[in-house]
């Protein structure tokens, strides 16, 4: 497999598609990075070309690096059933930025796309209903950014008593807890069954 990858990434490289910023394969996974602007150029060409065959898209979702300039990666999962493969493809993106959408080539992105913008606020043009799918529609904010506070927000629940919607702070259940992950057997004077394979 990783010999069929490799022959694929190099095919990729010599085909000079715009919007291809590198194409690498590590840990028999390969991840193609690409620009925000040339993305659906990119998808259509994994989609028709004879070589990569990539008819499904698996998924496609958000990833926050909050200390990076350009924050957001918005990462493409695609699966090619005809030559058994599949491919990342990633394109970063900064807060405001707009994504081309990729309901054109894939119309299964549909939901994926709302997904990201509902998540991660990741906004995307073109797309033919772009609007909260898991969280309220008066919702502030985007829950899975890395620096969405966990407290001070509303939460949303149908009331069996009142027969309505309503909104309520919200209640963590459980305290913060400290772990310690230190194991008690770590610092034994003798070796346990198992970990002399851990010294191999």
């Amino acid at each position: 497999m990783n010999e069929a990858l490799s022959e694929l990434a190099a095919y990729i490289n010599e085909r000079y598609i715009d919007g291809v910023i590198s194409v690498d394969l590590k840990f028999d996974e390969l991840t193609l990075v690409s620009s925000a602007q040339e993305i659906v150029t990119v998808l259509t060409f994994l989609r028709d070309d004879a070589q990569c065959q990539f008819i499904n898209i698996t998924d496609i979702c958000g990833v926050d690096w909050p200390s990076r300039a350009r924050r957001f990666d918005v990462v493409y999962h695609l699966l090619s059933p005809r030559q058994n493969f599949r491919i990342r493809v990633k394109v970063e993106v900064g807060e405001g930025e707009t994504v081309p959408s990729a309901t054109s080539v894939y119309p299964g992105a549909d939901w994926f796309e709302r997904e990201a913008y509902d998540l991660y606020g990741i906004l995307f043009t073109g797309h033919p209903d772009l609007r909260r799918i898991l969280t309220d529609y008066g919702f502030d904010g985007h829950p899975l950014r890395k620096d969405f506070p966990t407290t001070g927000f509303v939460e949303v629940r149908y009331d069996d008593e009142v027969k309505r919607v309503v909104y309520e702070p919200v209640q963590l259940k459980q305290e913060y807890r400290n772990f310690d992950f230190l194991s008690p057997w770590e610092n034994a004077e003798y070796v346990l069954p198992g970990d002399e394979k851990a010294s191999d």
